[in-house]
């Protein structure tokens, strides 16, 4: 009897044991996969990255696993490459250029840097550890967006209000004219979904191209052959292979790109189809992942 209850009392806590860990799986916070939706890994990113002329990695701006990964593929493609890195930026607009080089080369502050800047509101926590590696590797980093206020205007007026800016404001967006399709994919989109007119808001798709040509150009101007650059920039201004990878193809087919984007799912086990092929590689993270705002 005292032996049968032996036996009961293993078994039970044997299957205790293998509930409890049914009920606590692994949560990984992300997976990576390539275009075609078959598994990879950061190491195989990361060699592809060093081997590329320019690398556009497409964030989910509030995302902080997108954002360390960020931070984690600079360091990777920069030893890969003998301390040999440029980086630049969406999140920097081009008329701020002047900000970075003073206080990249000591002439400013840090907090009169970040107090005349116009930096988002997640600076501190995703952005600045990239610049703050830039500037102790003596990296070029470059602001590649045009200034908001050019923007906002396109989106109203169309691009045919550029025209009417001064030489001096000219040199912060890409060069005139600025080319657009509208048969691409995602601006076709932006274009069709605008269709209330309340705040006069008609050319999103227009102001949508001038960025992307913009941060291309600004990607030109500073990439060097033999120098990796990498940019970051919303998913949305690379993905698809559309958008700013448009305009550097555009411009110089040979460019050896690729393209990383970050996107959620709420199960990340396999890549979703809606999510194939829309980079070369694919970071996806869980959809109740905590936001950096």
């Amino acid at each position: 009897m005292k032996q049968f209850q032996l036996i009961r009392f293993f078994s039970l806590a044997i299957i205790f044991l293998l509930c409890n860990s049914l009920s606590f799986a692994d949560k990984p916070a992300y997976e990576i996969y390539e275009k075609d939706g078959s598994s990879s890994d950061f190491e195989d990113m990361a060699e592809a990255a060093a081997e590329a002329d320019i690398i556009l990695f497409g964030e989910l701006h509030n995302n902080p696993i997108g954002h360390w990964l960020e931070l984690e593929l600079t360091i990777a493609v920069y030893e890969e490459n003998d301390s040999n890195l440029v980086i630049g930026g969406e999140m920097w607009e081009s008329d701020d250029q002047i900000k970075i080089d003073e206080y990249m080369n000591g002439h400013i502050s840090k907090k009169s840097f970040e107090k005349e800047s116009r930096l988002w509101k997640n600076y501190k926590t995703d952005y600045r550890p990239i610049l703050e590696f830039a500037k102790k590797n003596k990296l070029r980093f470059f602001a590649s967006n045009t200034p908001r206020r050019y923007a906002s205007s396109v989106a109203k007026r169309d691009l045919v209000y550029l025209d009417s800016l001064s030489s001096h404001s000219k040199r912060f967006f890409a060069p005139l004219p600025i080319e657009v399709d509208l048969a691409l994919p995602g601006y076709a989109k932006i274009k069709e979904e605008m269709t209330d007119t309340t705040h006069g808001v008609l050319y999103v798709a227009e102001a949508q191209a001038m960025k992307d040509a913009t941060m291309s150009h600004f990607i030109l101007a500073n990439f060097k052959p033999g120098t990796p650059l990498i940019h970051f920039n919303g998913a949305y201004h690379s993905n698809d292979f559309e958008a700013i990878y448009w305009y550097l193809k555009k411009s110089n087919p040979e460019l050896k790109i690729i393209t990383i984007s970050n996107t959620e799912q709420d199960d990340i086990s396999e890549l979703e189809e809606d999510n194939e092929g829309m980079a070369d590689f694919i970071i996806v993270t869980p959809k109740n992942m905590t936001k950096t705002y």
